[in-house]
Formats: C-alpha cells, sequence, structure tokens
C-alpha cells in the first residue's frame, strides 16, 4: 500500500473528532493541508471515507471499517511512544541486574538505593546468585548486568570491570575466642572446624587456589550457600572461617564473634560490574552504570 503513516494519522484524527478543523489544530497543521492529504487517501484507496457537511464530516461504510483498525494501530503505536519517552526520562523502564550476596551488600544495595530516590519509575529486578550463576544469567541475556565479586571466571566475551576492593578477615565464635591473640598459619586450620561457601562458588575456588599455593588441600567441615549464612554459623560455633570486613566489623564491635589473625596474607577481592558489550544496553541500564562509578573510588 502507497499511502505513508502520516495520511493515516491525519485519517485518525479526522475521524475521532469528525472536523478537518479540530484534527488541523491537534496535529498543529492547517485545514487545507489536511483536506489535501485525505483527498490523497481517499484516491489512493479507491474509496470515500467521509461524508462532508457543513457541520463537519461522518464517515462512510468504507471509512467505519478502516477506522476499526487505524484506531486499535494507532492506540498502539502511540502507547509504544509514550513508554518510549518515560524510558528516555527515566520515568520508566526496567532495570534487571544478576547479584552475588557479597557484591549485594557490599556495594550494590546502597547504589540501588541512590539510584531509586533518582528514578522511583525505573522497576528494579534483582536476581540473588552465585558468580557464576549471575555471569551466566548475563550470557544468556537474562539481566542487563551482572555486579558479583573476584574471582568472576569471565570470558573475552564479557568485560569485568572492577568497582570496590575489600578484604577478608578470618573469624571465629565465642568458643573460639581463645584463638583471638594468637598468630596462626593455615596448616594450623586443619586443627579446627571450618566454614566455607560451597563447591559451586567462586569464593570456594578463590581460598582453594589459596590453600593449594601454600600446599594445602581446603577441607571445610560446614559448607554453606550463601555469604549471609556463614556469620550465623560462626555465632553459633560451628566452626571458624572467612568473611568480609565489612560485612563482619558490627558483629566484632559487639564481640558476637572475634577475629583471628592469619601468618598468611590473604589477597584482596574485588567487587566487580560484568557487562556483556555485543549487547546494547537500556537507557535505565546505562544510567545505573553511571550510577556504579560515581564517586566510587576504587581503591587497591
Amino acid at each position: 500500500m502507497s499511502a505513508n503513516y502520516d495520511y493515516y494519522r491525519i485519517f485518525y484524527y479526522v475521524a475521532r473528532y469528525q472536523s478537518f478543523t479540530k484534527a488541523a489544530n491537534i496535529l498543529l497543521n492547517s485545514q487545507p493541508n489536511i483536506t489535501r492529504g485525505m483527498n490523497h487517501l481517499e484516491s489512493e484507496l479507491g474509496c470515500k471515507l467521509f461524508f462532508r457537511t457543513n457541520r463537519g464530516v461522518t464517515l462512510t461504510p468504507e471509512g467505519e471499517r478502516l477506522y476499526a483498525h487505524i484506531a486499535i494501530a494507532y492506540e498502539q503505536i502511540r502507547t509504544g511512544e509514550e513508554e518510549l519517552a518515560g524510558d528516555k526520562n527515566l520515568q520508566s523502564g526496567i532495570l534487571s541486574i544478576g547479584a552475588s550476596e557479597t557484591a549485594l551488600y557490599g556495594l550494590l544495595l546502597e547504589k540501588l538505593s541512590s539510584f531509586h530516590q533518582s528514578y522511583p519509575g525505573i522497576r528494579i529486578r534483582i536476581s540473588n546468585q552465585s558468580t557464576p550463576q549471575a555471569v551466566a544469567a548475563l550470557k544468556n541475556g537474562l539481566v542487563d548486568l551482572a555486579v558479583v565479586t573476584t574471582p568472576t571466571g569471565v570470558d573475552r566475551t564479557l568485560r569485568e570491570i572492577p568497582l570496590k576492593y575489600f578484604e577478608e578477615v578470618l573469624v571465629g565464635g565465642p568458643q573460639f575466642a581463645f584463638l583471638a591473640g594468637k598468630n596462626i598459619h593455615l596448616r594450623e586450620l586443619e586443627k579446627y572446624p571450618l566454614i566455607c561457601l560451597e563447591k559451586n562458588t567462586m569464593t570456594f575456588e578463590f581460598y582453594n587456589q589459596l590453600f593449594l599455593e601454600h600446599g594445602l588441600t581446603l577441607q571445610p567441615d560446614t559448607e554453606a550457600a550463601t555469604t549471609d549464612q556463614v556469620l550465623p554459623l560462626i555465632k553459633n560455633n560451628l566452626g571458624i572461617g572467612f568473611l568480609p570486613e565489612d560485612l563482619a566489623k558490627d558483629s566484632l564491635a559487639r564481640g558476637d564473634i572475634f577475629r583471628i589473625s592469619l601468618a598468611e596474607t590473604i589477597p584482596k577481592r574485588a567487587i566487580c560490574l560484568v557487562r556483556d558489550d555485543r549487547r546494547f544496553l537500556s537507557i535505565a541500564a546505562r544510567k545505573f552504570e553511571e550510577t556504579l562509578y560515581h564517586k566510587n573510588e576504587i581503591v587497591k
């Protein structure tokens, strides 16, 4: 069909308001141009669409049938345009993030709070996952961004951007308070029950590699699914374990747990943004990415 979109847009407003003059005012056009456009449309369709009278216009039977279709199509188009305008102005939209536990509590919640206050119309979807699960969700297009902790295990198809470095500490509950004044070695941990994240996590891989570098094997007595499960296990004397310092500091200050000095240095880890540069981010996701970078000092 050779009739263009502008003709149908004019037709929609003329039919809706039954007036060339009202249609011209709404479309910020002149009445002669509106009339000319409808003459062209009728000519191209080969039928009359309007009965013209001194009081305005009414639709012919052919015009009624056309309007039934055009009204649906135009309302859908207009709704789509309004949604895009809302997204552009960050008044609407969806932000989907895959996040590991440590990244969520160590950085992401603070950034999301700031973002939500600035753009309350954006709907936020958080998938709380292990690092491998969050990275897999990103690769499969299930989330816009992943915020996880190192080691991320990403391949060359993804980009890893450090946002915040953090340290982990060895801690124990009340029954292990006698270790607080000692400086122990990794090999001595074999004497005590050890709590660690389960084997399918990158945290386990991180400590497994640390133990291997010192000729040791990591054999935890208790495995937890998420980082936030480790702290209560330690508090209740199921063993000693490693925690991000930020997560442990309040419990350390209250005396619920005790810090145990380790002779070996635990390498720093990082909370990272992982993104797939092959995919084009939504306006909301791009704006949140800016929020992640803003006022975020990377301290090594």
